[in-house]
């Protein structure tokens, strides 16, 4: 069975398979995660703090979850397109959803080269 991600504060908890899990993005202090059926989940927890409980919970070896910026935590799994000048990536597992989102030129570029680098080895 997949492992599950469970985030809990003293208001709320959320228990989801890891691999529903396409990105999250902060807002304030407050982190919205969006999954692959089109569920969006409001946290009152930072982007920080999530990113946090990811590590945690996952085996060391899964870096299935990056960190893009200051507001965007991806799932890799679903990266599908990344225009560096265009500030533009999609996420989508290239059947059922699509979700466009922006993050800075600097941070896509480095992600790029990152997962060029990835698929050389």
């Amino acid at each position: 069975m997949e492992r599950r991600l469970v985030f809990s504060t003293s208001t709320e908890m959320l228990r989801v398979p890891s691999d529903t899990v396409v990105y999250v993005t902060a807002d304030g202090n407050y982190s919205i995660i969006t999954m692959a059926d089109g569920e969006n989940f409001v946290l009152t927890l930072q982007l920080g703090q999530i990113e946090h409980r990811i590590a945690e919970m996952l085996e060391q070896n899964d870096n299935r979850f990056i960190r893009i910026g200051k507001s965007l935590i991806v799932n890799r799994d679903f990266i599908a397109f990344i225009n560096p000048t265009r500030q533009k990536m999609v996420l989508s597992d290239c059947a059922t959803f699509r979700h466009e989102v922006t993050a800075s030129k600097e941070a896509l570029k480095a992600l790029k080269e990152l997962l060029e680098k990835e698929t050389r080895k």
